[in-house]
């Protein structure tokens, strides 16, 4: 094609530059918004001591990998012999002897260069390692068989694991480099006549060879203490950790054996240098590889088989005492109490049990996974505002009684913006608007949640507070606030109201060179010359709660749900975090994201599990965070000040954690204990609730965590938080609550509660009320199936799904009561002209006597007071309005009027059905009128027998979409 011209050249030359320069001012960009994001939020030091740490790493383990293997091709090159008579081997290899020749300089950096990035990009990765070990602190604990203080495992051992996983890399890269260079040179022949190997590359490589085996020898003395932190299934649990009987009987002397033999087998390495063979190396090494077979595997195996096998209980019961004693430790369940609980009632006293209730349990019956609907449509006011799939439980002030509340924030909707652009996007729709709270243990007379806190703004008990939500869990967009464009602020009688952001939070977009990289990261180049940016636009981004947490502290586990609350006139996402390791020896292994997996997590990515698949054998919930919805500011504060984890990161950030006396009172009154905290205790608690070796081995008291039986995703049950008292408990406290039932079986084995309230001074302590295992008592899977069941309860649920109304069944909750359990669980209905749940029915069972009723006092009166009323029909809701009519004394079977109108409308409602499903609209028409016309019939007759209004049944009317 010919030489290019000088134009083509020069502009090739030009776009090669633009390309370079592009790139580095796209890594650049990378580097300089983390920068000014971590400034902003005023922990900058976070990022500085990350980022130097990497920097450290990076360069000292690439410049070691690089002067190991490139000293070792330079020390190979310096040892070649000299060339004389020429083999055909060695002429073909002169071939690339004389074409490297020229390049040799170049081709020792290019070589040494790329092992060097290679290795300082992976020991980058350590930073974390690193900082553990350089700032360590002791946890005061030492495991029960080296007698080390735990963390030599928990901060010591992942550290040198990591030296000497380098040092096996540096040392086969440079030996083989070194072996490449020697055969090059001629210093290793394969077909030439003569030695194999000259003396210098003998000697040369016979080092490095004796080095490797060091590094093996260390290995297995490094192995030795893995045992007690060393994952390996057994008969009571695949999580197992630490020492066996054939781990401490075999494994541990054939690594101390193996050892000795690598030493050994080393010296003799090194000892080429003078003896010039390699003769004896050769077969140590080859004795040394026949050990560890013979004596690292088949030994162990030959223990197992003949003396733990014929008797494994005997055996391994030591072991697992000690395991038993360490897992209890490790996750802060060892101070859990254990009490027999005899699942009946003690007295026969009805009238006292009825009044013993309300002591009992402050009874939730808004459940705060259902009622969201409910809260969208009667309190979002605009589109672009809308409440999280899931509401979350706290506790405040209401006319001077603390009181459960189902608390959710009116958060930014961007699919709810009436049209999308970017300007709308992120400088008009920048926020949400107020909370919305409602009492968790009554609902109003139409079945909706009684709002404390309502309408917009939102006005009520929570008192003055700054409303805006600038963060929150939905907020998962950039945007630009405080410049020349206006933001939506709300909408009310008067027209719609415009803000301007007065905070600090966010970086300032002013600066150019900050423009112009964030439109490289944001990959958005209308943030360079948009004229809605200008003076005073700074740019929010990294909105939620979890990440905003995340970022600044690294070395933390979040939990999955952060939630709200009102505080000292501000609202706050309440952030619980975690430390973990998994190197507690001893104690078993647990992956988080399982153990905190739920029917919740299964069907709401807002709440999701913490870790995903992050195998820990030791967690604190050692810090409590909080993260302001306005400004975004966000505060660590150091809660559980033993754990020793928390303490070393807290040495390596300085600064960083607020300690815990910073927490003011008013925030202390929000706090609670965490649920991903509580799920992991409860699923190792399923098992080491025993503390004898022998039952564990036996597996005879193995329980589990019960499937949702309101919920068909086949996942287990969430915890539950509500004010109740355990037995030995005098009053009330907040509290998280769960059952067991035993391995296999649905009948209930245990009930687990903790004192969720950090106001009281055994917050934490976890309660379990064990059941005897000689009697029945229903769990919650048999209870729901006794509830389906009964005839007037199923009939009853029959008629609330009629046309196209949806039952959903809330929570169900258990309270201890006089021995006995308390179920109870809240009916909700979708029906009618209805998208909302709305609170219908309420399901109570004790001691064999069940309720199906409007309130929970009723069905508590029906209970508790012997023969009730029958079961009522559903009271419905007028399908334009969604607003209750009025409720009415049941139909009685003595009256005919009123069964025969009922029979009527069934008969007509299946016929509707039916033409449905055929596609005949005349038919399906008819039926409608017949359906219509019957139940208007049953309203007069029970009007003329009772004396009062009715109400149609929910659904009379079914659209054809139905």
């Amino acid at each position: 094609m010919g030489r290019p011209s000088r134009r083509v050249r020069t502009l090739l030359m030009t776009l090669g530059v633009l390309a370079v320069l592009g790139m580095v001012f796209t890594m650049f960009a990378g580097f300089w918004t983390d920068w000014l994001w971590y400034r902003s939020v005023n922990y900058s030091s976070v990022f500085t001591t990350t980022l130097w740490t990497k920097i450290g790493l990076f360069f000292v383990f690439g410049l070691l990998m690089a002067l190991a293997v490139g000293f070792n091709i330079w020390l190979a090159h310096r040892m070649r012999p000299p060339l004389s008579a020429m083999s055909m081997e060695q002429q073909n290899l002169d071939r690339y002897r004389m074409g490297i020749a020229p390049y040799k300089k170049w081709l020792l950096l290019g070589i040494t260069a790329l092992v060097g990035l290679i290795a300082g990009a992976s020991a980058s990765g350590q930073w974390r390692t690193w900082l553990m070990w350089v700032n360590g602190v002791a946890f005061g604990q030492k495991d029960p068989q080296f007698n080390l203080d735990v963390s030599f495992y928990a901060f010591d051992l992942p550290w040198y694991r990591f030296m000497l996983g380098f040092g096996f890399a540096a040392t086969i890269l440079a030996l083989i480099a070194a072996a490449l260079t020697h055969y090059l040179y001629g210093g290793l022949r394969i077909t030439s006549p003569g030695a194999r190997a000259t003396a210098a590359a003998t000697g040369h490589l016979s080092v490095l060879l004796g080095v490797f085996v060091t590094l093996k020898a260390v290995a297995y003395w490094l192995d030795r203490y893995g045992l007690a932190v060393k994952s390996s299934d057994f008969k009571a649990t695949d999580s197992w950790t630490g020492l066996r009987y054939v781990d401490a009987n075999a494994y541990l002397p054939a690594k101390t054996i193996l050892f000795c033999i690598a030493v050994i087998c080393a010296l003799l390495f090194f000892a080429t240098l003078w003896r010039r063979t390699w003769q004896l190396p050769v077969i140590g090494f080859g004795l040394m590889v026949l050990s560890a077979i013979l004596i690292g595997g088949l030994y162990p195996a030959i223990v197992q088989k003949f003396q733990v096998q014929p008797n494994e209980q005997a055996k391994e019961a030591p072991y697992v005492e000690k395991n038993l004693k360490a897992t209890r430790e490790a996750y802060g369940i060892n101070d859990s109490q254990v009490t027999e609980y005899p699942g009946t009632a003690q007295t026969e006293d009805a009238t006292k049990l009825r009044k013993d209730v309300a002591d009992a349990a402050s009874i939730r019956i808004m459940d705060p996974n259902v009622v969201s609907p409910t809260f969208q449509q009667l309190q979002q006011i605009r589109n672009y505002y809308a409440f999280p799939t899931n509401l979350d439980v706290d506790r405040y002030m209401i006319d001077g009684k603390e009181q459960d509340t189902v608390i959710g924030l009116r958060e930014l909707n961007y699919n709810g913006i009436p049209k999308r652009n970017w300007i709308n996007d992120h400088f008009r729709y920048t926020h949400g608007y107020g909370a919305v709270a409602a009492e968790g243990t009554t609902a109003d007379a139409g079945g909706r949640p009684a709002f404390t806190e309502s309408d917009l703004p939102s006005k009520g008990e929570l008192g003055e507070y700054e409303q805006r939500v600038y963060y929150g869990e939905r907020t998962t967009t950039y945007s630009i606030v405080g410049g020349p464009q206006k933001e939506i602020d709300y909408s009310d009688d008067s027209g719609e109201k415009t803000y301007s952001y007065k905070g600090d939070s966010g970086v300032n977009l002013a600066n150019p060179v900050n423009r112009a990289a964030y439109a490289v990261a944001f990959s958005e180049p209308q943030i360079l010359y948009s004229g809605a940016i200008g003076d005073g636009s700074r740019i929010l981004y990294n909105r939620t709660p979890k990440e905003r947490v995340e970022a600044i502290a690294p070395w933390l586990t979040i939990d999955g749900d952060a939630y709200p609350a009102v505080v000292d006139g501000r609202i706050q996402w309440i952030v619980d975090a975690y430390t973990t390791t998994n190197g507690y020896p001893y104690a078993s292994r647990t992956t988080l994201g399982d153990t905190t997996a739920d029917s919740l997590t299964a069907t709401n990515d807002q709440r999701a599990v913490v870790a995903q698949q992050n195998q820990v054998n030791y967690i604190r919930n050692s810090v409590k965070a909080t993260v302001d919805a306005y400004s975004g500011e966000v505060k660590l504060y150091q809660w559980d000040t033993k754990d020793p984890v928390l303490k070393t990161w807290m040495k390596a950030f300085p600064g960083t954690v607020e300690p815990k006396t910073e927490i003011s009172g008013a925030l202390m009154q929000h706090l609670r204990y965490p649920q991903d905290l509580f799920k992991v205790q409860r699923e190792l608690l399923t098992r080491y609730h025993v503390k004898d070796a022998n039952t564990f081995l036996s597996g005879s008291e193995v329980w589990q965590v019960p499937d949702d039986p309101t919920n068909k995703t086949g996942d287990a049950v969430p915890p539950y938080y509500l004010s109740m008292k355990m037995p030995d408990q005098q009053e009330q406290v907040f509290s998280l609550t769960t059952t067991f039932t035993p391995n296999g079986r649905d009948n209930l084995s245990a009930f687990m509660a903790v004192n969720a309230d950090p106001g009281t001074e055994d917050y934490g302590k976890i309660r379990v009320l064990k059941l005897p295992t000689s009697t029945t008592v229903s769990g919650p899977k048999q209870v729901q199936s006794q509830f389906n069941s009964q005839q007037d309860i199923a009939e009853t649920i029959r008629l609330l799904r009629g046309g196209d109304s949806e039952v959903e069944y809330g929570n169900l909750l258990t309270v201890p009561l006089d021995g006995g359990l308390l179920y109870v669980e809240p009916v909700y209905v979708r029906g009618g002209g209805l998208k909302y749940p709305l609170l219908r029915k309420v399901l109570v069972t004790y001691g064999g006597q069940t309720a199906f009723e409007d309130t929970l006092e009723q069905a508590l009166d029906k209970v508790f007071g012997g023969e009730g009323s029958p079961v009522e029909p559903p009271p419905g809701e007028d399908e334009g309005t969604g607003e209750d009519e009025g409720t009415t004394p049941p139909p009685t079977a003595e009256d005919p009027s009123v069964q025969k109108a009922l029979d009527d409308a069934q008969k007509a409602f299946d016929a509707g059905q039916e033409a449905l499903k055929n596609n005949d609209w005349e038919a399906y028409g008819k039926a409608q009128k017949d359906l219509e016309a019957a139940l208007r019939r049953a309203e007069e007759a029970q009007s003329a027998e009772g004396g009062g209004g009715a109400q149609s049944s929910p659904g009379a009317t079914a659209s054809p979409s139905g």
